[in-house]
C-alpha cells in the first residue's frame, strides 16, 4: 500500500505540472494517444489509472508492441495472446482466426438458402428445420395405439390421431369446410382467396402448394421413372401410373357416399363430389361468379379479358380455351380423344363420353313422363318426352 498521504500527493502533481518537460509531456501525449486509439476495446481493463506525474516506466509487449505502465498490467495483457478464443461458426462449424472474419462470414448465412434433404429431396430454407424433418427418415418411436402405426414425432402422431377421432379443429373462415390438419386449411383458404404463391420457373403457371409445384415440374422433365405393370406406358409421377393401373385392373376405390358411383381418379371424384354439396371454391374477382373448377374459372376469365392464347397451326385462328381449339383440328382431321375400351377415335370429348355409356350400360337421363324409362343421351330423353306431349295431346 503507498504510504504518501492523498493530500501530498496532490501538492506533488500541481508542483510539478508546470515544471513537466517536454520529453515527459510527449510521453504523456503517446500514452493518451495509446488510450483514444483502444477506447471501447477488451484492453482497456489490462491498466490502472496512475497519476501522470508518478508515471515513471513503461513496459512494452513483445507481441503487439503494445506500452503498459507496470509489469502487472503487462502480465495481463499478455495472457490475451496466448489464450484461444473460439471464432467457429455455429451453423456449419467452420473455423475463423478472428472474431472479424467470422463476423464477415455469418453474413452469408443471412441470406436466404436452400436446404436438401439428401432422402427424399425436400427443400427447407432454416437448417432447424431439415434437423427435424431428418427425424422422420430415421427412428420412428411414437406409437399410435389405435393402427400400430409409428411416428418419428409427438406432433405427427397427434395429427395423425385425428384421422381416428374426426376431429377437424382448424375451422375455414369463409365457407364451412374443416380440416385435421393447420396446413391443409392453409392450403384451402388459397382457393377463397386466389392466393397462388408457388411459380413453375418454366412455364409461369402459378400453384396454392409447394407440392403441387412439385410435381408439376417434372412435366418439363423428360424422365419418365415409373412404368405400368401392365404395358409399355411410363409416367414422371408415381400417382398418374397408379391411376392409369386401374384401367387394366377395373378399380374404381372411391366411393361417392351420395349416389353410389365410384371412381378410379381421386381427381375425378373431387369434382363430382362438388356436384352434390354445390361446392364452388374458385370465384372470378371481376364479376363474382364462382366455380368448382380452377381451369374454368381461367376458361372464364378470358370472357374478361378477350385474351385467346391457343392458337391454329394451320389457319392462324386462335381460341381462348384448348379443347375448342382440338374440336376445330378440322385441316388435319386429327381425332385426339380415344376410347380406352375398344380404341375408337374422337374429335371432341363429349362425343367419347357418350360413346363410353355404349359400354358401360350407363343411362343417366330419366325421362319425366315415363316413368323407369332412361336413355344414354339427353337427345333421347327429349325425343321420348315430346313424343309423349304428342300422344297426350291427340288423345
Amino acid at each position: 500500500m503507498c504510504s504518501v498521504k492523498l493530500v501530498d500527493c496532490r501538492n506533488l502533481i500541481e508542483s510539478r505540472g508546470e515544471e513537466t518537460t517536454a520529453e515527459e509531456q510527449h510521453s504523456d501525449e503517446e500514452e493518451e494517444d495509446d488510450y483514444d486509439e483502444n477506447n471501447g476495446n477488451d484492453d482497456d481493463d489490462d491498466e490502472e489509472f496512475i497519476p501522470p506525474g508518478l508515471q515513471t516506466k513503461s513496459f512494452s509487449c513483445d507481441t503487439c508492441g503494445k506500452t503498459l505502465s507496470s509489469e502487472g498490467n503487462l502480465a495481463r495483457h499478455e495472457r490475451k495472446h496466448k489464450e484461444q478464443k473460439d471464432f467457429t461458426c455455429r451453423i456449419c462449424n467452420t473455423s475463423f482466426p478472428t472474431a472479424e472474419e467470422k463476423r464477415l462470414h455469418s453474413k452469408e448465412h443471412s441470406a436466404k438458402k436452400e436446404f436438401h434433404c439428401e432422402q427424399c429431396g425436400k427443400v427447407f430454407f432454416i437448417h432447424s428445420s431439415l434437423k427435424v424433418h431428418l427425424k422422420t427418415h430415421g427412428e420412428k418411436s411414437f406409437h399410435c395405439s389405435e393402427c400400430d402405426k409409428y411416428f418419428s414425432t409427438k406432433g405427427n402422431l397427434v395429427a395423425h390421431k385425428r384421422i381416428h377421432t374426426g376431429e377437424r379443429p382448424y375451422k375455414c373462415p369463409h365457407c364451412e369446410k374443416s380440416f385435421n390438419h393447420g396446413s391443409h386449411l392453409k392450403t384451402h383458404v388459397r382457393l377463397h382467396t386466389n392466393e397462388r404463391p408457388y411459380q413453375c420457373s418454366e412455364c409461369g403457371k402459378t400453384f396454392t402448394d409447394s407440392s403441387c409445384l412439385r410435381s408439376h415440374q417434372k412435366i418439363h422433365s423428360d424422365e419418365k421413372l415409373f412404368q405400368c405393370k401392365h404395358c409399355d406406358k411410363r409416367f414422371r409421377q408415381r400417382s398418374n401410373r397408379n391411376c392409369h393401373e386401374r384401367i387394366h385392373t377395373g378399380e374404381k376405390p372411391y366411393l361417392c357416399s351420395y349416389c353410389g358411383k365410384s371412381f378410379s381418379d381421386p381427381r375425378s371424384f373431387v369434382f363430382h363430389k362438388r356436384v352434390h354439396t354445390g361446392e364452388k371454391p374458385y370465384h372470378c374477382s371481376v364479376c363474382g361468379k364462382s366455380f368448382s373448377k380452377f381451369d374454368t374459372l381461367q376458361n372464364h376469365k378470358r370472357i374478361h379479358t378477350g385474351e385467346r392464347p391457343f392458337k391454329c397451326s394451320q389457319c392462324d385462328k386462335t381460341f381462348a380455351r384448348s379443347d375448342i381449339l382440338k374440336v376445330h383440328q378440322v385441316h388435319t382431321g386429327e381425332k385426339p380423344y380415344h376410347c380406352s375400351v375398344c380404341g375408337k377415335s374422337f374429335s371432341k370429348v363429349d362425343t367419347l363420353q357418350k360413346h363410353k355409356r355404349i359400354h358401360t350400360g350407363e343411362r343417366p337421363f330419366k325421362c319425366s313422363q315415363l316413368k323407369g324409362i332412361k336413355f344414354e343421351v339427353q337427345s333421347g330423353m327429349s325425343f321420348s318426352i315430346n313424343s309423349s306431349i304428342g300422344r297426350s295431346c291427340l288423345s
